[in-house]
């Protein structure tokens, strides 16, 4: 599959011992894990971890298989700012999505302090991490529709919880207010992230729009 598909990432890939990912033998998920991330480092391209209560099991595992040049994206990240410095240095970038707005803001703040400029992403991982409004910003945005319409791993979800791509302001928002930037400025480093991480530039033209109202 990579072979024909020479752009794509590896991902997502991860570690979770949450409510459902305890459900998985840890040891097997550990397996899989290692043989799936050798794999992105063999084929130089990026890969995209999903972490759930498990970053303390993850980080020994990156630093005995890493350093990874073409970049681990630590999807959703909401590990400690202690450990911020030793991913980032095994090459991890930083993606936030609205699930850091469950986190005590005092908290979040410090984990995003040590997050270098170079290295944070923004995402909404809709249709799941519904953000919490914030008050006097963009509207939040809900998926419309009945549950039949969504697809079949969230049909027995409440459409009234689903996430919305364009709850990215949100994000955006929060995650600037907490490094004390501008949204503009949070935007673009985001965006500028992105393109060095995925090599997008060659498909982009001059014609493009605007990164901002993309």
């Amino acid at each position: 599959m990579f072979d024909s598909t020479p752009d794509a990432a590896v991902g997502e890939i991860g570690l979770d011992k949450g409510s459902k990912g305890k459900l998985i033998d840890f040891v097997d998920q550990v397996q899989v894990f290692e043989q799936q991330l050798q794999l992105a480092k063999d084929l130089n391209r990026p890969a995209s971890v999903h972490c759930v209560r498990a970053f303390g099991d993850l980080l020994p595992i990156m630093q005995r298989m890493g350093p990874f040049p073409a970049g681990v994206i630590l999807h959703s990240y909401l590990g400690s700012a202690e450990m911020v410095p030793e991913f980032a240095k095994l090459g991890a970038y930083f993606s936030f999505s609205g699930f850091l707005m469950s986190l005590q803001e005092k908290k979040a703040k410090k984990m995003l302090k040590k997050v270098p400029y170079e290295r944070i992403l923004l995402e909404t991982d809709a249709p799941d991490a519904l953000p919490k409004p914030i008050p006097a910003s963009e509207p939040l945005y809900l998926v419309e529709g009945e549950s039949s319409s969504i697809s079949s791993a969230t049909a027995e979800t409440d459409v009234s919880t689903l996430n919305h791509p364009a709850n990215i302001l949100h994000v955006l928002t929060y995650v600037a207010s907490l490094i004390e930037m501008s949204r503009e400025e949070v935007a673009e480093v985001s965006y500028q992230n992105a393109i060095r991480l995925f090599s997008y530039r060659d498909h982009f033209t001059t014609a493009s729009p605007s990164p901002h109202n993309q």
